[in-house]
């Protein structure tokens, strides 16, 4: 385990078997509770796909940003798997689950601009992501956005603890590099953020 800018990176953490393990679990979420395509609450489409799991799911669209106890189909978001579970147990806290593991998937050309995990109401708690499939350009940042920031790339199996200081800090990403790994069979990324809300 390595730090910058205050967040924990743990170079691959998730085994290749864990991995292909943990992508089937995430295909019975997605069955159960299907990826959207988000837009922002000025009609702006994300580039990424979504879906969640847990006691809630985080939604964005016309009406903002929040977390909802359903799925915009309207039904309930599928419990978080046990592997994940588990890795938020040893590395955030055994005592308290998350409420919502958010799903998202990068194609080809996705990124995620800068930005803060903040709609959730305890902010003592860590943010626990998890990344999958293609390589990333992950850039990380100070409390405002103007701060300085640095990047790394971020492999298949690695996991990263925003706690503490990175708590609140903007982070993003800039770009995958697709197809630099065989798990998921069509390409792409898929990371996983477990928070808990309230």
């Amino acid at each position: 385990m390595f730090v910058v800018n205050g967040f924990e990176i743990h170079r691959g953490l998730i085994g290749a078997d864990a991995q292909a393990a943990l992508v089937e679990d995430l295909r019975a979420v997605a069955a159960a509770a299907p990826f959207v395509a988000p837009v922002t609450p000025t009609g702006k489409a994300m580039s990424v796909r979504m879906t969640a799991c847990g006691r809630l799911g985080w939604i964005t669209d016309r009406r903002g940003y929040r977390y909802e106890p359903r799925h915009p189909s309207g039904v309930h978001w599928p419990p978080i798997p046990q592997a994940v579970l588990a890795l938020w147990r040893e590395l955030c806290s055994a005592a308290r689950d998350p409420d919502c593991c958010l799903v998202n998937f990068y194609g080809e050309t996705a990124r995620m601009g800068l930005h803060r995990d903040a709609d959730e109401g305890d902010f003592s708690w860590p943010v626990l992501s998890i990344s999958l499939g293609d390589s990333a350009r992950f850039r990380m940042g100070g409390p405002e956005r103007g701060d300085p920031t640095r990047s790394i790339l971020l492999d298949s199996g690695d996991v990263v603890v925003m706690g503490g200081p990175a708590r609140l800090a903007y982070h993003g990403v800039d770009r995958i590099r697709f197809g630099s790994s065989r798990l998921l069979p069509g390409g792409g990324r898929i990371n996983l953020t477990c928070r808990v809300v309230a």
